[in-house]
């Protein structure tokens, strides 16, 4: 089997932080490089002080990450999540590929992206993918450039799972970290009158945008770059984060600001690890409805507490 090599440079104050992340991303583990305390550990372990020029000459104030993907589970969607998590954490990072050029990884790539079912009433159909059958399903036309979002994720699949129960028609929907665009655009096909979606990457911006034009969305989707209490405004019926457990911690301070009594908030990229901390985290604001569950991954459905 063919594998990509992804690695990641970041400081090594932030190595635990950003080794979680990958994590995420793939189920069998990561490589981690750290050098940074090189001698001690060596003395410990070996009790000599003699260490390969090499090793010596390692930085010791970075540290690396080295994950293995397969071409089949999508190294593309891998990169595009770790990038945005990274920036959504404010690290400091470098994301590379070994033995491969970027075009070529990307082109190659999309010869195992195929339309995808979602749910009941959805499918995903990858722009360059001429020949297909909708089975009457709404069909999401998508190009996801280099932002998050292709349905072949489990947290977008559980999100738009969730979308198809609680959009019925003529909702206002806000998608924080919009990432490709695909939530905003789902709902709005499913019925939803009015989307926004916000990010922090101006190329997941860029990205959405052009997605919700080649769903002919664009009238009603408005995506804008930035945090969510700068660019937000008024009540949601339905809110989405398809984003990770500490960032929907950090929301759940502020979320409630921009929901009403029937508003449903849906929640997705926690890794089951996780998933209690993150229940016990928002349970003074929030009443979860529902819990989704896919190989490791949840999505939970909340409304305001007594609501």
């Amino acid at each position: 089997m063919n594998w990509v090599e992804i690695t990641i440079e970041v400081e090594t104050k932030d190595l635990e932080k950003a080794g979680d992340i990958a994590n995420m991303v793939v189920p069998y583990g990561i490589y981690i490089e750290d050098y940074s305390e090189l001698e001690d550990e060596v003395l410990q372990i070996a009790n000599i002080d003699l260490i390969d020029e090499d090793l010596l000459k390692k930085d010791r104030n970075k540290g690396l990450i080295h994950i293995y993907i397969s071409p089949e589970d999508n190294p593309k969607e891998a990169v595009a999540y770790l990038t945005e998590r990274y920036e959504s954490e404010r690290l400091d990072y470098k994301i590379g590929l070994s033995n491969c050029e970027d075009e070529d990884w990307l082109n190659n790539w999309k010869q195992y992206f195929y339309p995808i079912e979602i749910g009941e009433r959805l499918l995903i159909r990858p722009t360059w993918r001429e020949k297909y059958d909708c089975k009457d399903r709404v069909v999401i036309d998508l190009d996801p450039g280099l932002a998050f979002g292709t349905g072949t994720h489990e947290t977008t699949r559980l999100c738009l799972k969730a979308l198809e129960k609680y959009i019925s028609g003529g909702e206002r929907v806000l998608d924080v970290g919009c990432g490709s665009g695909i939530l905003g655009i789902a709902a709005l096909l499913l019925g939803a009158e009015q989307a926004q979606g916000i990010d922090i990457d101006e190329l997941a911006v860029k990205t959405a945008k052009e997605n919700a034009a080649l769903n002919n969305v664009s009238e009603k989707f408005e995506i804008m770059c930035g945090n969510l209490s700068d660019k937000a405004s008024g009540k949601y019926d339905v809110i989405t984060a398809n984003i990770v457990a500490d960032a929907i911690m950090l929301l759940s301070e502020n979320i409630t600001d921009f929901m009403n009594e029937s508003s449903v908030y849906i929640m997705s990229g926690i890794i089951d690890s996780r998933a209690d901390e993150v229940k016990s985290n928002i349970s003074d604001k929030l009443t979860i409805m529902e819990e989704y569950e896919d190989n490791g991954w949840y999505c939970l459905v909340a409304s305001l507490k007594n609501s």
